[in-house]
């Protein structure tokens, strides 16, 4: 056991050599030869004192390498050396070095959840002697995994926490890469002034102290950024730059990522072609450094540009591999990303069909991410919950209490009044009065506030509109599993593009005054639900098939007809829409609420399939029974075409263009 003070005494006490080697071995990053790496760190290791500082975060970077080349012997090794790591104050941070690791080997395993909840206990660090370059990259590891995760707003505060540690360690390459990934992180969060910002400090600060892997990150950063930015000129520059850093560094991995973000730029820019021929040279690349990421980004633009080029369903087998290992990894979000380009791309090709059901998988892989997205958003706030259930309960038992200790007040009372004399019955009987109505409103204040409560978690907070939890309650209430009436699928066309070219804040303008429009288009007895995103979901009483198709018409030119203001500008929205009457012609089906609108979900994706801002309306589908009823609703292009179903087809009106005030 070591004595008292000496481990203040070895915090103080570095080894300048070993620091300065160490550092240049991180600053190189993934540029080299990962086992030529860990035979530096190993050597460098030797002449690190046992039980310092510098042989801990040594021992940290070959576990990192271990987990990168799935070397199960080294890893033993390494975990061998933390598990008997002298008892001590660094024996804390040694046994987080090890849930470290272990959280790195889940990742890539595709266990992201897992591997945050093991780095659950890195905030208590902050308050220990733990070193800054070491503590920095544990919490850039956490960084990461919550933004892949879909924790975007954790990603901020762990990225936010990694920038202020490089304030304290003073190097400019460490906060060049900090900023880099904060960029990204505020793209994904849609704030597009603050990724700009970043970026930019991040280029400031990497030639404060220049070299080719610093400048290779940051450039990459910026291209990714740049491209969700719509700035296609500066993800171009920065993408060439990022490629040539590469080939200079001689690092086949950083190579094969460069050229796969390239070509992903290409592809946004429809050259085709090219972005074909880079992803090809880029894919054996990946494959022989083992980076999957390089490889997914590889493969699937390999497809995207296939199919784009009319070589369709050699393509699709290119995307769906891709997406397939995403499903395998668990990566929700990736898959519904990947199903929705893949529609994308199909539409634009003239697979209709195919698309349609792209855009389905899209739709059952978002819904996927969201209920995960809700899943975290409970667990994160647990404790909070817990806290505010126990005021709660707290107010509740002090208002029971009070309103026991009026009625026993008011019994004591009554009984001390029937006491005296006859001549105070009035007096007696005005308190009691008093404290009944004392009750009563108490009991009614509460009963107002649980029904507000009701309310309010029935209600869209951003529209105002009813949203699922409200729509399943009506379902709930009016006790009918089967559907009768109209139903009218809503979807805002380019929604993302609003997003990414006036901002966050302008797509919540248009979902808010796209809702007030078709409020207005309604009656009040027609129900409009925020269906989620830039979705609706209406529902009228009334199955006739005039009303139906003049109100989907009317639908679409409430919608389209006056662009959507926000500050200066003037957004152009239009929006495609699929609806239903039910029960189905000609056999009067009575689908379920669910087949329902999964029914009304295919002709709106048709409507979108087929060129947007249009209105797609099933008059009748030719099936038997409900399993036919079903493979129809699955292949509804073709069987449109075929004349099994019979659909109406709306047009809106062309939208004035958007112009700047």
């Amino acid at each position: 056991m070591e004595p008292p003070g000496a481990a203040t005494a070895q915090v103080e006490v570095r080894d300048e050599s070993v620091l300065r080697d160490l550092e240049a071995i991180e600053r190189r990053g993934d540029s080299g030869d990962l086992a030529k790496r860990e035979q530096a760190l190993r050597e460098l290791q030797a002449r690190a004192a046992p039980g310092s500082w510098e042989r801990l975060h040594i021992l940290t970077l070959r576990g990192e390498i271990a987990v990168a080349l799935e070397d199960s012997s080294l890893n033993d090794q390494v975990m061998d050396e933390l598990l008997a790591w002298p008892e001590g104050s660094k024996q804390a941070i040694s046994q987080f070095a090890q849930a470290y690791l272990s959280a790195q080997a889940l990742a890539k395993k595709g266990s992201r959840r897992a591997a945050i909840q093991a780095m659950s206990g890195l905030p208590a660090l902050l308050e220990g002697p733990t070193p800054k370059p070491l503590l920095l990259r544990f919490y850039r590891f956490w960084a990461t995994q919550k933004s892949d995760f879909g924790d975007v707003d954790g990603a901020i505060a762990a990225n936010l926490q990694a920038l202020k540690l490089t304030d304290q360690i003073g190097q400019p390459w460490r906060r060049a890469l900090c900023l880099g990934a904060l960029s990204y992180v505020y793209v994904r969060a849609q704030q597009p002034e603050r990724a700009q910002e970043a970026a930019d400090e991040a280029l400031k600060e990497a030639m404060k102290s220049p070299d080719p892997m610093t400048l290779f990150a940051v450039n990459n950063a910026r291209a990714i950024i740049f491209g969700e930015l719509n700035q296609p000129e500066q993800a171009r520059e920065a993408s060439d730059l990022t490629v040539g850093y590469a080939r200079a560094l001689g690092s086949t991995k950083l190579l094969a990522l460069a050229l796969a973000n390239s070509a992903d730029l290409l592809l946004r820019n429809g050259l085709y072609a090219q972005a074909l021929a880079i992803s090809q040279e880029s894919l054996p690349l990946a494959l022989s450094s083992k980076d999957d990421s390089a490889e997914s980004v590889a493969r699937a633009n390999i497809g995207l540009a296939k199919i784009a080029m009319k070589r369709v369903e050699e393509g699709k087998r290119e995307v769906l591999q891709v997406i397939a290992q995403d499903e395998r990894m668990g990566n929700v979000g990736e898959v519904a990303a990947g199903w929705l380009e893949l529609g994308t791309y199909l539409e634009r090709a003239g697979d209709i069909s195919g698309a349609i059901h792209a855009y389905h998988q899209h739709r059952r892989w978002a819904d996927e991410a969201l209920r995960a997205e809700t899943r975290r958003a409970i667990l994160g706030a647990q404790a909070l919950y817990d806290d505010e259930r126990r005021a709660r309960e707290h107010d509740l038992l002090s208002r029971d209490n009070s309103l026991k200790a009026e009625q026993l007040r008011a019994r004591d009372l009554q009984i001390k009044l029937w006491a005296a004399v006859g001549g105070c019955v009035v007096a007696s009987s005005v308190l009691l009065g008093l404290a009944y109505q004392r009750i009563r409103k108490t009991n009614k204040a509460l009963a107002q506030s649980n029904a507000a409560l009701k309310v309010q978690s029935e209600r869209d907070p951003l529209t105002g509109l009813a949203n699922r939890r409200h729509f399943q309650a009506v379902i709930k209430s009016a006790g009918a599993s089967e559907f009768n009436g109209t139903l009218f699928l809503i979807d805002i066309d380019h929604f993302k593009r609003v997003n990414d070219q006036f901002g966050h804040a302008a797509g919540d303008a248009v979902l808010i005054e796209v809702a007030r429009r078709l409020k207005q288009a309604l009656r009040d007895a027609d129900l409009v639900v925020r269906w989620g995103g830039e979705e609706f979901l209406i529902v009228v009483s009334s199955h006739d098939a005039a009303d139906a198709r003049q109100l989907a018409q009317r639908l679409l030119d409430q919608i389209a007809i006056v662009p959507v203001r926000h500050g200066r500008e003037a957004i152009p929205v239009t929006a495609s829409i699929g609806f239903a009457r039910f029960p189905v012609l000609p056999h009067g089906w009575m689908p379920t609420w669910e087949r329902a609108i999964d029914l009304v979900d295919t002709a709106m994706y048709m409507a979108k399939a087929h060129g947007r801002n249009k209105a797609f309306g099933i008059d009748s589908i030719e099936a038997r029974d409900e399993p036919e009823l079903q493979a129809v609703a699955a292949e509804m292009e073709a069987a449109w075409q075929a004349g099994r179903v019979h659909l109406q087809t709306l047009q809106g009106p062309t939208p004035p263009q958007g112009l700047a005030a």
